[in-house]
């Protein structure tokens, strides 16, 4: 499972973390800061987890934008590997929202 006490930083591949910013205007700094929002929501990614699980993480930035990251752990569970990162999508936000 994800134990959040346990991460000290982030695992950032050049690759999707330019695709991020490109594609989806989201900035790696901009990803990062949803894991402090105290109403971070995270999930297991059941469908796309196979030889390492993956999880789905919603939240807040500093800013008010309210995103998804798509992540994987590295480092024995210490280190965030973001793979995706997007604005949540509306029914994604009325579900955080919910919560």
């Amino acid at each position: 499972m994800f134990d959040l006490a346990r991460v000290v930083g982030f695992d950032w591949d050049d690759g999707n973390a330019g695709k991020n910013l490109k594609k989806h205007g989201v900035s790696q700094r901009e990803a990062e800061e949803i894991f402090q929002d105290p109403r971070l929501r995270v999930l297991v990614d059941e469908r796309h987890s196979g030889d390492e699980k993956r999880f789905h993480a919603y939240g807040e930035a500093s800013a008010g934008r309210k995103l998804q990251v798509s992540f994987t752990l590295r480092g024995d569970g210490t280190l965030i590997r973001v793979i995706s990162t997007r604005p949540m999508s509306r029914r994604e936000r009325a579900r955080y929202e919910e919560a």
